[in-house]
């Protein structure tokens, strides 16, 4: 696809966004300079399991689509270990978000990434993308990267191969719906994988995502530790697990605004995932 055709689908998706407010589509990813690299199983975090409804219940109504049909993803080399960090030279960091959207939560993380100009990882639950498309739509216009989280956010390993793909499929539909694209990457929630999760993840065409530093906003352990978690992790290839929904996340929202200009006066530079054409 030509550059301009692609902002094309960017304006006209951001157009049927902004016609639809709440229900809106969205647009395009915007490629960036970080490339991974494997690492080991990161602990499990986040808030407490969340029962996964009936698979009948996932599928989405489609929307009025703009832009070229989607092709089919490509089929990656399946994984035993989720990626850990991002390589490259130079303090490279890359900070993420899960869980959301949250209209309560998120658009503050994005007024303050965009007052740095700084791009982060979000991952995205289905459930909160058909609620919040404007804000994925955001995400696209501002160049942020987009991964799938599931659709409710459970213990994968609780659940059998058929349920496993439901989750991950119906929110790699939902954010091709609203974002423009299908997501390239994937994090099982609770940072809980299994076998099935690294084969389906792969067959979707995603690369398996985890962290390197946690930042325990999801215990709401109070800004200052929040901030001094991630502070004393920053060092080059770092990625930062952080939440902008699944609770009361206003610690998070308040941190951010204390650790980012402090990594980006340490010289870091925030980075998100190169897109794979």
């Amino acid at each position: 696809m030509q550059k301009d055709q692609l902002f094309t689908r960017r304006r006209l998706l951001l157009a049927g966004a902004a016609a639809l407010g709440a229900a809106g589509t969205a647009g395009l990813v915007v490629a960036s300079d970080g490339e991974e690299a494997a690492g080991t199983v990161a602990p499990a975090a986040g808030p407490p399991v969340r029962q996964a409804p009936k698979s009948s219940a996932f599928r989405l109504q489609p929307l009025t689509g703009y832009g070229p049909p989607p092709t089919a993803p490509r089929k990656l080399k399946v994984r035993k270990e989720p990626i850990l960090r991002i390589s490259g030279t130079g303090r490279r960091m890359m900070l993420t978000f899960d869980d959301g959207p949250n209209p309560a939560y998120t658009p503050h993380i994005l007024d303050t990434l965009g007052k740095y100009g700084v791009r982060a990882m979000f991952f995205l639950c289905g459930e909160c993308i058909v609620e919040n498309r404007e804000l994925v739509a955001r995400m696209a216009a501002e160049g942020h990267v987009v991964g799938n989280h599931t659709w409710t956010h459970p213990l994968l390993t609780t659940l059998n191969r058929r349920e496993i793909r439901d989750e991950m499929e119906s929110t790699s539909d939902a954010i091709e719906d609203t974002y423009g694209e299908r997501p390239q990457w994937f994090r099982a929630p609770y940072g809980a994988w299994n076998r099935a999760a690294f084969q389906l993840g792969a067959q979707m065409g995603m690369e398996p995502m985890a962290w390197t530093v946690d930042s325990t906003d999801w215990t709401t352990p109070g800004t200052r530790t929040i901030v001094d978690t991630i502070e004393s992790g920053a060092a080059p290839g770092v990625v930062v697990l952080s939440h902008d929904a699944g609770g009361d996340r206003s610690q998070s929202v308040q941190a951010l605004r204390e650790y980012l200009p402090y990594l980006l006066d340490n010289g870091y530079h925030l980075t998100v995932p190169r897109r794979r054409t």
